[in-house]
């Protein structure tokens, strides 16, 4: 009797437009803000403080880069955990958890002692606080698309599912600045030794507003018919891996392209531009969050035209500009103009807008509901290994045996992979997904 009620009660109060979205964006800010600054730390500062032992800094960075790899490693496994929960459970009290475990882990971060007070020991937690962000963001982008899409009327999915991904500009905005702010106003001795950590304990703050947000949605009106019809599948991590293997390919494939270029324009330019191309850390920065504006900018305007045109005809095409930004790719970091510089961000930041934009929507639309949160979770948590854990190592491997070109052709080899597995992943526009129990 309990359970009808409850299920009554969630069918008479369904979730605002208003909270929908900010629910989804905010959690995602959060998210991809936690994300960020241990990508700007393992770069500019986690060398320095945990792997002063090695022989040279290219290897110190090496190893810093190491540990930026591990958390797209855990995604996976945090896509299985937090999926089967979804799934399960519900999207509601998923995302809560998953929304905990990364920011705990980034707090955590920020109260680490470095290598010179405790030797080993700190990479290796530093390393276990990694995991931790990795496990958390493997389960709260995928659960916050679905919090959009599952509350979108009909036509209007990718528009809804748009606004998640509007999280991971924002979220870089708020990282890139927290870190050009603390420099303005303190040495960099005082940066170097307590100011870096200042981002990663606010964030605390930043977690208690989400959460509070988050624990006041309903479930979702498309999980709700599962959970009222009693179709909840026992284990969604197999039978995503029996029944819906295809996709789940075809859909890791089809995002790779959205990672390589955005690490390849974000992490590995501001490692290649601060140490080889001779830009100061601020100066850098500066140009990336700048550019960054375009990326936030493209988001909508790829929504638009995956509504319009569909969504595998505007990821077709945002693959092929992709391609040809590679071609393009070391001419332009490496012109030596600074303004041509900028255009190179600008432009690889806006191709990363126009591929995000459409692809949360893509990958929960290919799944049916009773394995959604899981199959899109481990679609795009896969993707990420293959196309960002160690896209910044590979690129720097690459640009210092063979030359920045071969940079370029690593990312328009990625695009025209992307290119063939959307290819053969059908249109998704027109159906009724959330009624494919």
């Amino acid at each position: 009797m309990a359970s009808s009620n409850i299920t009554a009660t969630d069918q008479v109060q369904p979730n605002s437009k208003t909270r929908v979205l900010f629910a989804s964006l905010v959690g995602t800010t959060i998210e991809f803000f936690d994300f960020y600054i241990y990508a700007t730390a393992a770069v500019i500062i986690f060398p320095h403080l945990f792997f002063p032992a090695s022989t040279d800094p290219t290897t110190a960075t090496i190893q810093s880069l190491a540990t930026f790899a591990i958390a797209f490693i855990a995604r996976p496994i945090g896509a299985a955990l937090f999926g089967h929960l979804g799934d399960r459970i519900g999207r509601k009290a998923t995302l809560v958890a998953a929304l905990l475990t990364m920011g705990i882990s980034t707090v955590c971060i920020g109260l680490l002692p470095t290598y010179h007070q405790i030797g080993i020991i700190a990479p290796l937690l530093l390393a276990l606080c990694r995991l931790g962000q990795g496990l958390g963001l493997g389960g709260e982008w995928s659960g916050a698309v679905l919090l959009a899409t599952e509350n979108a009327p009909e036509g209007k999915r990718a528009w809804y599912g748009m606004f998640p991904q509007l999280g991971a500009p924002i979220g870089f905005i708020l990282a890139t600045g927290s870190f050009l702010t603390l420099s303005a106003f303190m040495s960099e001795a005082d940066f170097m030794q307590w100011g870096w950590r200042i981002p990663f304990i606010a964030s605390a703050a930043l977690v208690i507003v989400g959460l509070w947000i988050r624990l006041k949605l309903h479930e979702t009106p498309a999980f709700q018919k599962v959970l009222n019809k009693q179709k909840e599948v026992n284990i969604p991590f197999k039978e995503v891996l029996t029944k819906h293997w295809g996709m789940l390919i075809l859909g890791t494939i089809a995002a790779i392209c959205t990672f390589v270029v955005f690490y390849l324009t974000t992490v590995f330019a501001l490692n290649w531009g601060t140490t080889k191309l001779g830009y100061s850390r601020s100066e850098f920065l500066e140009l990336q969050l700048l550019a960054t504006l375009c990326f936030a900018a493209f988001i909508p305007l790829s929504a638009i035209l995956a509504e319009k045109f569909g969504r595998k005809a505007t990821s077709v095409g945002v693959c092929i500009v992709s391609a040809l930004f590679g071609l393009v790719f070391s001419s332009m970091l490496e012109s030596g103009n600074t303004f041509v510089v900028f255009l190179f961000l600008c432009t690889g930041l806006a191709i990363m807008g126009l591929t995000y934009g459409p692809i949360g929507t893509v990958l929960s639309e290919i799944f049916p509901t009773s394995v959604r949160y899981t199959g899109s979770a481990l679609t795009f948590n896969l993707a990420g290994i293959f196309g960002a854990s160690f896209a910044p190592l590979i690129a720097t491997k690459l640009a210092t045996t063979y030359g920045l070109y071969a940079v370029g052709y690593y990312l328009t080899a990625a695009s025209i992979l992307s290119l063939l597995a959307f290819l053969a992943i059908r249109e998704t526009k027109n159906d009724d997904v959330n009624n494919q129990i």
